[in-house]
């Protein structure tokens, strides 16, 4: 390789790169933990050392030029290569020590998470855990979690995972909103109640519907797509939701609805980057949790 022909800063490129994904100066800088126009500086010098105009200036944002777009695609590469290079060196550590981020949905990091971390603080106290509690997945190839507890099996060749168990949810509700619609004991017994739902797909709907009952969009009053916001109105009487049995139960103030019924059925799966499977402090954490969720 001619290293002569390279006449670019890699963090000039990585300010291109972060800037173009972001859309703007001010939330790229906020990424990468610098001021604006100190990124301004870095994006302004690759320009002139490319010879390439990358933005054109369009009120408070930015927008790529052909030749910015051009360069995007490779600039994407050379940044998904540092970031290998990071996993690498980090799955190289032996160091018990230092952060790990774990990823899970708002159930598991409300209910599951909080008893197996005091676990691991008096088994590791030198490592710093940071939870990001969503229900959306974050993307472990990009490092946005280390490790994350999924509802679904990852599909990416780079990623490792192990199924933890099939995890069985069931409808509750309070005793006292269950006498209030005359204690159901049948799928028919339902039709008349207020569920509560996660959003406004009719996801929930077609799913009881395909279990038996016959239920419209007014049996659905209320909707959150917080799933511990949907617990506490269960908690508080005002219709019908849905939780994992274990968490479910162990629940005084509510109680199964047609217990007979284990309603829905989902994988609970285990998930990290491949090239951190020699990490220490990863193995630690992540075999602990295979232990606790199991």
């Amino acid at each position: 390789m001619d290293w002569k022909s390279v006449k670019f800063d890699w963090n000039r490129a990585r300010a291109f790169l972060v800037t173009a994904e972001e859309g703007s100066l001010s939330a790229a800088a906020r990424a990468l933990g610098m001021t604006q126009p100190t990124l301004g500086r870095q994006v302004t010098a690759l320009e002139q050392e490319l010879g390439v105009v990358l933005f054109n200036r369009v009120g408070t944002g930015l927008v790529l030029t052909p030749g910015g777009l051009e360069l995007l695609d490779q600039a994407r590469v050379m940044g998904e290569a540092a970031n290998r290079m990071s996993l690498s060196a980090s799955g190289q550590s032996n160091n018990v020590e230092g952060s790990i981020c774990i990823s899970a949905s708002e159930v598991d990091a409300t209910f599951r998470l909080p008893a197996i971390i005091a676990k691991l603080r008096k088994m590791a106290p030198g490592i710093e855990v940071e939870i990001v509690a969503s229900n959306a997945p974050s993307d472990i190839g990009r490092r946005e979690a280390d490790i994350a507890i999924r509802s679904f099996r990852p599909t990416q060749p780079d990623l490792i995972a192990k199924k933890i168990k099939d995890i069985s949810a069931q409808l509750y509700a309070t005793p006292e909103y269950l006498k209030s619609i005359g204690m159901p004991t049948t799928m028919a017994g339902l039709n008349q109640a207020d569920f509560i739902s996660f959003d406004n797909t009719g996801r929930l709907q077609k799913a009881l519907n395909d279990l038996g009952l016959n239920l419209s969009k007014k049996n659905f009053p209320l909707i959150s797509e917080n799933y511990i916001v949907h617990w506490e109105l269960v908690k508080h009487g005002l219709g019908i939701g849905v939780m994992p049995i274990d968490i479910g139960d162990a629940e005084p103030l509510v109680q199964p609805v047609l217990k007979e019924f284990a309603l829905f059925v989902f994988p609970m799966w285990l998930t990290a980057h491949s090239e951190l499977k020699t990490s220490r402090r990863v193995r630690i954490v992540f075999d602990l949790l295979v232990s606790e969720l199991s």
